[in-house]
């Protein structure tokens, strides 16, 4: 098991339990991204926990700010603040809000309308261009969350303005709320569609860490173009039972089945 394996499994440990302590929802959707949250937190992203606001930090906004989960375990596990922490999420007037806030040391952006974290993430990779910066700027969203147009309105811009300095990560998991994207609001061909807005585009497994390093190590693959990543996911990846279950978006596990979740984790 390499180290962001290892992390990405401590990631669903630690997202499990802060939602079944809380009765939270949205674990689905946490254990979908904790791969690739492994990956930038573990490997990719140039960070420092002891100077989070270091102004040649790289940005990571979580669009999809529901799953907030991961990105809290992430943060805990790489320094940026005490694991004990994680025990405060969701309680009154904690910082560790159940949607992502910026409140909390390592969190750029606070999120939760689907739809902001792409035109935010441009500005700050136009930014970073403009003064001629070398950080990078990675943007997570979820698959369902394409359906609001900010996004391509974002994608124009992006593309117009040439942010090479940008990277979109799509968790293609193909569930959104109540049903599946395609019923909902079909988004395919998507990688046709963000080739024809000027973005460089790639798939990925996204669950397999070599294939998400190679991919996010050698952004930008095109001079000129931001890179727009399409990682596909399997929802509750990781969790049996709780695998393209469209349930998980809202549930909260039981003290059984958080038992069953770590059983399957711990011996994976």
């Amino acid at each position: 098991m390499t180290d962001t394996q290892a992390l990405a499994r401590q990631i669903r440990i630690e997202a499990l339990q802060m939602v079944q302590r809380a009765k939270a929802s949205h674990i689905g959707s946490a254990l979908s991204i904790s791969d690739i949250i492994a990956v930038l937190y573990g490997k990719e992203m140039r960070l420092d926990p002891k100077q989070p606001d270091a102004p040649n930090r790289d940005r990571f906004i979580l669009s999809k700010g529901h799953a907030c989960v991961a990105v809290y375990a992430a943060l805990a596990e790489t320094g940026f603040f005490p694991r004990e922490d994680l025990l405060k999420y969701g309680h009154d007037h904690s910082v560790l809000m159940n949607h992502i806030s910026h409140k909390v040391a390592g969190v750029e952006f606070s999120t939760g309308s689907l739809g902001h974290g792409l035109p935010f993430g441009t500005g700050k990779a136009l930014a970073a261009n403009r003064r001629k910066q070398d950080w990078r700027t990675f943007v997570l969203l979820s698959d369902g969350e394409l359906g609001e147009g900010s996004n391509w309105e974002a994608m124009m811009f992006a593309a117009h303005h040439q942010l090479d300095n940008l990277v979109a990560i799509i968790d293609y998991n193909k569930l959104q709320s109540l049903t599946t994207v395609d019923k909902t609001l079909r988004v395919e061909p998507l990688a046709d569609k963000a080739r024809a807005f000027g973005w460089a585009v790639r798939e990925v497994d996204g669950h397999n860490h070599s294939e998400l390093t190679e991919s996010l190590g050698s952004a930008p693959w095109e001079p000129g173009k931001p890179s727009f990543l399409i990682a596909h996911t399997t929802k509750g990846k990781g969790v049996g039972f709780m695998e393209n279950s469209i349930d998980w978006h809202y549930k909260s596990p039981s003290t059984e089945q958080l038992a069953q979740a770590l059983g399957e984790l711990n011996h994976a």
